[in-house]
């Protein structure tokens, strides 16, 4: 039987070497690789799906600097397609309270401290499962976690927008080729992610590709008028001309120069709760 191909996610050095000595013990584990924040992991995942040789399991830090666990996992589905992801064992210091959204959708998880023995159980269920190759239980398990679960959002929150407290962007910063431009939120219509960037559609319907993760620029707009319809879209509300129900809960939200978004079910509590009423 040939060896697991394992990829160790955490930005603190002690916490990749207790990882790589606990891997060290298994002979049908191989260590691909190390990576110290999130954009090296990208990086890393995506030129093993490109070659080939893809990484079978991750252990993924959720907390880390710029783009954490959640936001890996988010580029690559953009980037690859969530069939193309390993099996991923989120290593958190969470609270209990925090970890029923990682219970509830049977996504292992290690919490830090954890013991010998606490780890044994993550590999083997792992190791169990990337071996039996289930991909589409491992993408609906990833899907409705992402639903829950994403960057300027607390954990195990039911989808409802962040308290409109504090402040908000008004203008977001261009750079493209030496030169600074600032664009309006107000002209922002929807935004879709691409990869580790994400794509600004405006009101004169233009595009700018911007270095951000989705999730980020979520947690710096105004909730009361920007909503995430999606894992990869999110949505200026005032744009929206209508929205038509289609199959198993999701709907096509329709924008006023007829752009066609889709509602997807797990984002559908997000959007009723915004306008403080059913759809």
């Amino acid at each position: 039987m040939s060896a697991l191909r394992v990829l160790i996610v955490d930005d603190e050095k002690p916490a990749r070497q207790r990882l790589r000595a606990l891997l060290g013990r298994e002979a049908e584990m191989e260590i691909v690789g190390e990576c110290g924040d999130g954009g090296e992991a990208i990086d890393a995942l995506r030129d093993a799906v490109v070659a080939r040789r893809p990484v079978n399991v991750v252990f993924l830090d959720v907390q880390m600097p710029e783009i954490d666990g959640f936001g890996v996992v988010e580029a690559l589905a953009d980037a690859v397609g969530l069939h193309h992801l390993p099996f991923i064992v989120f290593v958190t210091a969470y609270d209990r309270y925090a970890l029923r959204a990682f219970d509830a959708h049977a996504v292992d998880y290690l919490l830090k401290p954890y013991s010998d023995e606490r780890f044994q159980l993550a590999l083997g269920r792992a190791a169990t499962i990337a071996r039996a190759g289930d991909v589409e239980s491992m993408m609906r398990r990833l899907e409705r976690l992402l639903g829950e679960v994403r960057p300027g959002r607390d954990v195990g929150d039911t989808g409802v927008p962040p308290s409109p407290t504090g402040p908000h962007l008004d203008r977001i910063v261009l750079r493209d080729r030496g030169r600074v431009r600032l664009l309006s939120v107000t002209d922002v219509a929807w935004i879709a992610a691409d990869g580790v960037y994400v794509r600004l559609h405006t009101a004169q319907r233009t595009t700018h590709l911007h270095r951000a993760l989705l999730g980020e620029l979520e947690a710096a707009l105004d909730p009361r008028r920007f909503v995430r319809i999606h894992r990869s879209t999110i949505v200026n509300l005032d744009w929206i001309e209508e929205m038509q129900p289609e199959s198993h809960g999701e709907y096509a939200v329709v924008l006023k120069d007829r752009t066609v978004l889709r509602l997807s079910r797990s984002y559908r509590a997000a959007v009723q709760a915004l306008l403080g009423q059913r759809i």
